[in-house]
């Protein structure tokens, strides 16, 4: 099995940007934690503050990989673009968020891409990462 994990804008900063909302661990630390604990599957990391280069990825990557573990960052809230990538590719993606979002600014309780998701994990920081890929292990028949 295959799996992607991509990340949007700042989340490159895990571990120096808002400790209290997001934790002081770096993402990449994180991922290999997660590449050792789960070394049966082929695991794979992105990350990318610009809007194309995560759409690009979804093309990439969207009818090859066996799911998608997105976190679209601040582009959750705005790109039509990005919900139209995860559309237009057979891939299945889970949307993931360290922070509640609905625990925040009214203007991020508004997922654009959700409609386009299986479903998704918010507000259990970097865990929710570890809970999609449990959810497409136990799903992978049905994908």
């Amino acid at each position: 099995m295959k799996i992607i994990i991509i990340n949007g804008p700042n989340l490159n900063l895990l571990g120096k940007r808002e400790p209290e909302i997001y934790g002081s661990q770096s993402f990449e630390e994180y991922f290999e934690q997660l590449k050792q604990k789960h070394s049966s599957i082929q695991l794979e990391y992105f990350q990318s503050n610009v809007e194309g280069e995560i759409i690009n990825k979804i093309h990439e990557v969207g009818f090859e990989c066996d799911a998608i573990l997105l976190n679209a960052g601040g582009y959750t809230h705005t790109s039509v673009a990005i919900s139209d990538a995860i559309a237009g590719v057979s891939t299945p993606v889970l949307e993931v968020h360290i922070s509640n979002i609905y625990k925040r600014e009214e203007f991020r309780h508004k997922s654009i891409i959700s409609k386009e998701c299986v479903g998704m994990i918010s507000g259990l920081g970097l865990k929710g990462y570890e809970l999609g890929l449990q959810y497409f292990l136990t799903t992978s028949t049905n994908l």
